[in-house]
């Protein structure tokens, strides 16, 4: 099992908006927890941690433990509210986690030996069409990041997602297609057509990711919303 951060966290007892500018005058963040056929909670936490969190730029792909009072709870973090003008958290939503859950997250793409392309060297420009491949997998095998080699590739190659070696129990969310992660094309098409690439692949198909996601979590999510309506009330 991989080792989750532990978060402090507190439960809330004042809901509303009200509650919420309270909980954030004292430095904390509001939140709520759901899933896992438990009833939703409503929880504060410090936010200086979240913010700090929030840096590391894979809040959302990371298992945290939430240590209430010693009660301690296993979660992954659902979605993240920001003030629109000064950009701090001011809301965070987390799933409980079961033992053998199965999520869905969004996986960051890191792309090596660039030196190495002929297509590069003679001119030819990265055009990456995913920086993240969203991926279905258990809890406790969450990747950190997928490895692209540009070795040997010239202008015109492309890398799909068939070219890269997933864990074992690790599946994209896109089951439709052979779906384009990157291309080496020309500098001149590059600036004619920027994002042909990713339109010509489909990553613009409305719904494509949310087709792939399994009908489980449609409970969860009216629990969080019925959750979230009565902090506005």
């Amino acid at each position: 099992m991989a080792e989750a951060i532990e978060l402090k966290a507190w439960a809330r007892q004042r809901t509303g908006k009200g509650g919420a500018r309270s909980v954030r005058r004292d430095g904390r963040v509001p939140g709520i927890v759901y899933g896992d056929k438990r009833a939703p909670q409503n929880i504060a936490l410090e936010s200086r941690e979240i913010s700090k969190q929030l840096l590391t730029g894979h809040f959302q792909s990371t298992i945290y433990m939430l240590d209430m009072d010693g009660t301690k709870t296993r979660v992954i973090p659902r979605g993240v509210q920001l003030d629109p003008i000064r950009d701090f958290p001011i809301h965070v939503d987390f799933l409980r986690l079961s033992k053998d859950a199965l999520v869905t997250v969004d996986v960051p793409v890191h792309f090596l030996n660039d030196a190495a392309s002929p297509g590069l060297k003679r001119g030819g420009v990265l055009n990456i069409v995913r920086h993240e491949i969203p991926v279905r997998c258990p809890a406790d095998k969450i990747p950190t990041h997928f490895d692209v080699d540009l070795t040997g590739l010239e202008i015109g190659d492309s890398v799909h997602i068939s070219a890269i070696a997933l864990p074992e129990g690790v599946k994209p969310t896109i089951t439709d297609r052979d779906f384009t992660v990157a291309t080496i094309v020309g500098r001149a098409a590059e600036e004619a057509a920027p994002g042909a690439a990713a339109a010509a692949e489909g990553v613009a198909e409305p719904g494509a990711e949310a087709a792939a996601a399994p009908a489980e979590g449609e409970a969860e999510d009216k629990d969080k919303d019925k959750a979230k309506k009565e902090e506005k009330k």
